[in-house]
């Protein structure tokens, strides 16, 4: 979950250190019950009963390879042109028809060394080298795609034909965006890259400042106005010129604090969320904010801390914290609405806004329905059998009205609300 910049023996054994504490942090408990020591984590696995309001139905599954296995990832699907796309980490990448799960077209980007001598049936038995696929974007009829292993894809959306490939030096962990005929790729190395959308071509290069200690995610960026808006592992919104890649503004959102690089860790990893002329963003460290787009100015500030996207709807702002409590919040002045507390621990993913409802995942597999105007849980669906192999690690996307949600092992699931 954390990435450190120091010397490459040193960083794997900090690294892995670092992973271990993360993994109790956020993850919270084990799959067995048995293993648990402390009263608290048993807490967090037992769910407390709802008054259920009505039974959301599964229209259809399928499932994506592998899944995210156990690696952080925010790999998710994605929707246009009345088509789902979704991968898994290793390689794997289907369209598929959203009202059925009809598979259109499938490709495999998991490298195999010795292709050309491989028999059909050695290659059957064979996993290959993982692709390490981190995130997807559409636009201008192409589905782009970003790997950890610094490569960049862009593939025919309707026929699945690769159409350019690039590579940069640092993993992406997040979508790319495009806007104006330009792809931005957002890297861990704290550069960012613009691409003609077209041949491929780099445009530009943009290189960022990265601490010793950030957080295993990078924010993924938005186009708007001409520009590409991101957050930075420095805390920092930023926006950057489309064309040229030169920053035009920048704003501290979180300020480094205490004395270990532990505690000083600022990241804004969140995609910002754009309405009416204002960037809504948060940090890591424990600031929401919502900056001016044109000039960068800060309008307010509240302290949540979050490695969570925020989403909204209407005037209401739906933020997951660090220990996945869930707030409502008036995206005009900041002012809490309501608090949801009771599925602390669980990792809960970030909300995602359908109807009359903000829906969530969780570790265990539970879908959580809760009502936008109270953040009373109204609705629960277990479609991983209580089991942290079937967790929902990102937050369903809304199509047309259905939620699709993927689980860790490669599960794909159509749920429609009542």
């Amino acid at each position: 979950m954390f990435h450190t910049t120091r010397g490459r023996n040193g960083q794997c054994a900090r690294a892995l250190s670092l992973a271990l504490l993360m993994s109790v942090t956020l993850t919270g408990c084990s799959t067995v019950e048995g293993w648990f020591t402390d009263e608290e984590e048993l807490e967090i696995r037992r769910l407390k009963p709802i008054e259920q309001q009505f039974e959301p139905s599964v229209r259809w599954d399928t499932d994506i390879g592998d899944g995210v296995d156990y690696y952080f990832s925010r790999l998710r699907p994605v929707y246009a042109d009345d088509t789902l796309f979704v991968a898994d980490r290793h390689g794997d990448v289907k369209a598929l028809d959203p009202k059925n799960g009809e598979e259109k077209w499938e490709r495999n980007f998991a490298v195999y060394r010795d292709e050309g001598m491989m028999s059909a049936v050695s290659k059957l038995w064979s996993s290959g080298e993982s692709a390490r696929i981190a995130g997807m974007a559409h636009g201008d009829g192409k589905l782009f795609i970003g790997s950890e292993n610094g490569l960049v894809m862009a593939l025919d959306a309707e026929s699945g034909e690769t159409l350019w490939t690039a590579i940069v030096p640092g993993e992406v962990l997040a979508a790319p965006a495009l806007g104006e005929g330009i792809l931005v790729v957002n890297t861990g190395a704290g550069s960012l890259f613009g691409f003609d959308a077209e041949s491929g071509e780099q445009l530009w290069v943009s290189e960022g400042e990265t601490p010793p200690l950030t957080l295993r995610g990078i924010s993924a960026p938005v186009i708007v106005s001409g520009g590409a808006l991101l957050g930075t592992a420095t805390g920092k919104l930023q926006v950057n010129i489309l064309g040229s890649g030169a920053v035009a503004w920048e704003t501290a959102i979180g300020k480094p604090a205490g004395a270990t690089e532990l505690e000083r860790i600022v990241d804004v990893d969140t995609t910002p969320l754009l309405f009416g002329g204002i960037a809504y963003t948060i940090s890591y460290s424990g600031t929401l904010a919502a900056v001016e787009l044109r000039s960068g100015r800060i309008i307010w500030k509240r302290e949540y801390g979050a490695y969570r996207d925020i989403s909204r709807e209407g005037n209401a702002l739906f933020v997951v914290d660090n220990k996945s409590n869930i707030y409502a919040l008036d995206r005009r002045n900041g002012i809490e609405l309501w608090s949801q507390g009771s599925l602390k621990g669980r990792s809960v993913t970030a909300a995602e806004p359908v109807g009359d409802y903000v829906v969530v995942g969780d570790n265990w597999g539970f879908v959580h329905w809760l009502d936008a105007d109270s953040g009373k849980i109204v609705a629960r669906l277990d479609i991983g059998g209580d089991d942290e192999d079937e967790a929902v690690y990102v937050a369903p996307l809304n199509v047309n009205g259905d939620l699709i949600i993927v689980t860790r092992d490669g599960e794909v699931v159509s749920v429609r609300t009542p």
